[in-house]
């Protein structure tokens, strides 16, 4: 709970979920270390080194949870060593172990392979977070395929789109990161354990066979989950991985942007809207109001996400030779705080994808509002196929367009076009043809609905695999 007394960061008090708060809190780092020396000693065992006992193999599995942080406050305010600090403490707990713990090791060995732990399983909360959000949009696109409505070009009228394939646009930008996320995963490999400048020297000295060596690299990886292992490593694996996850949690960051940017815009149009709860207030004076708040806080996290690899980036590039400490900063603080931002803005966008608020009738009144100038190239098409000149009737359009254009913004007469089309005798269309012409308003969005459709049916293909992620989701998608 919070005191009120000091700054907390609102990141973890406000934003984030508690799943993803657990998954970074001090006592899952702690606890993630013990299960790293835990492997290891393991590993040590197996390749028989009998220094390393059963017994003190099975206490230290029996005191993974039973973390005294007093005494590794205590012990670090004395030497000035967090990792020290904790192999005291863990040592305190396990006293039959106490000899063999961070046997070999440096402190390395276990808060790179700790730390790749926690992005692994925190990528795996934001893909989840991602897929739902992806299973939500998708729904929405497929229902609304059909569903014709003005484009914007630089924010101003253009040709008609659909609202299916509006949405089908955002989740292309999804799809992109999820196919980014998949890729960390499948080649997501362990820091292993390398030594101090990751020549490996003391597991030789301790292990006294290059094989045994190597075979100790590859189980301690195995144990903690991963597939494969860094190849080489100096103390420390190469921040350059940090810099390829950042980005690939910022490239979320830039496609939730880009979608709640939009939804403000078609917010202050009433086409679109976020959900709204019924008790809600959307301004503290202007009680009418319904502000798009969800889209707002997800644009204020997203902008500082997608400025987190920049740190990241001069982190790797400041890595002197085989290690220097000036990057436990960025990963103490921002590499944390990615995982946090991503999660929170996907939290909102599931949210907002949910109860996505659509109103066709204003859709609708907006598109008659300006589809007879939308269709004034098929009308000089239809002129033409009627013997007229082309260039001809492309002039007499244009200036009725123009003057037309400008009573609409002065006067708001919608009508004006077609009246004064229907009133040029050198112009062989009358109203009632006119109007035919503007009853089907689906002719004017092209190909948009098979396209959407065409889209969905491969998301839907993407989605299979997670199916027990999305749930009911899925069902809905033919998941």
């Amino acid at each position: 709970m919070a005191d009120h007394e000091t700054w907390e960061d609102p990141l973890a008090a406000r934003y984030a979920t508690a799943p993803m708060r657990r998954l970074f809190s001090e006592r899952n780092r702690i606890r993630t270390w013990r299960a790293v020396w835990l492997a290891l000693a393991e590993a040590q065992r197996e390749l028989g080194l009998q220094a390393v006992t059963a017994e003190a193999i099975e206490e230290m599995r029996a005191n993974l949870d039973r973390i005294d942080f007093a005494a590794a406050q205590a012990k670090e305010r004395e030497i000035r060593h967090d990792v020290m600090a904790h192999v005291h403490a863990f040592g305190l707990a396990c006293p039959h172990a106490e000899p063999v713990i961070h046997l070999g090791a440096t402190s390395e060995c276990v808060c790179g392979n700790a730390d790749l732990i926690l992005y692994r399983d925190g990528l795996a909360l934001v893909k989840t977070r991602l897929v739902t959000v992806m299973a939500q949009l998708a729904r929405e696109a497929e229902a609304r395929a059909d569903l014709v409505c003005l484009g914007y070009t630089h924010f101003q009228v253009a040709q008609p789109t659909t609202v299916g394939k509006r949405l089908a646009l955002y989740l292309l930008d999804f799809l992109m990161d999820l196919d980014r996320i998949e890729h960390l995963e499948r080649r997501f490999p362990a820091r292993g354990v390398k030594g101090t400048t990751g020549t490996q020297a003391s597991y030789l000295a301790l292990l006294g066979d290059d094989d045994k060596v190597k075979e100790l690299d590859r189980r301690v990886a195995a144990k903690l989950g991963f597939e494969s292992v860094f190849p080489v490593t100096g103390q420390t694996y190469t921040r350059k991985f940090d810099v390829e996850l950042v980005e690939t949690l910022a490239g979320i960051g830039a496609s939730a942007h880009k979608f709640a940017v939009d939804l403000r815009l078609l917010a202050h149009l009433k086409e679109i809207e976020e959900p709204f709860e019924k008790s809600q207030t959307g301004s503290s004076a202007m009680v009418y109001k319904r502000n798009p708040m969800r889209a707002e806080r997800a644009t204020s996290l997203a902008r500082v996400l997608m400025a987190v690899p920049e740190v990241l980036r001069a982190t790797h590039a400041n890595q002197w030779l085989e290690r220097t400490l000036d990057d436990s900063a960025a990963r103490r603080l921002e590499l944390p705080r990615a995982f946090l931002l991503a999660d929170a803005i996907l939290n909102l966008l599931q949210n907002i994808t949910a109860g996505l608020v659509i109103r066709p009738e204003v859709i609708r009144a907006r598109l008659a509002q300006y589809l007879p100038f939308l269709a004034t190239e098929e009308i000089l098409m239809e002129c033409v196929r009627r013997g007229k000149s082309r260039q001809e009737m492309h002039a007499r359009l244009k200036a009725h367009a123009r003057e037309a254009w400008e009573a609409l913004l002065a006067e708001g007469d919608r009508d004006r076009l077609t009246a004064r089309i229907d009133a040029d005798p050198e112009i062989p269309l009358r109203r009632p043809e006119i109007e035919a012409l503007l009853g089907r308003a689906d002719r004017f969005a092209g190909c948009a609905p098979r396209q959407t459709r065409e889209f969905i049916a491969e998301v839907s293909k993407r989605l299979a695999p997670y199916k027990d992620l999305v749930g009911s989701l899925g069902d809905a998608l033919n998941v």
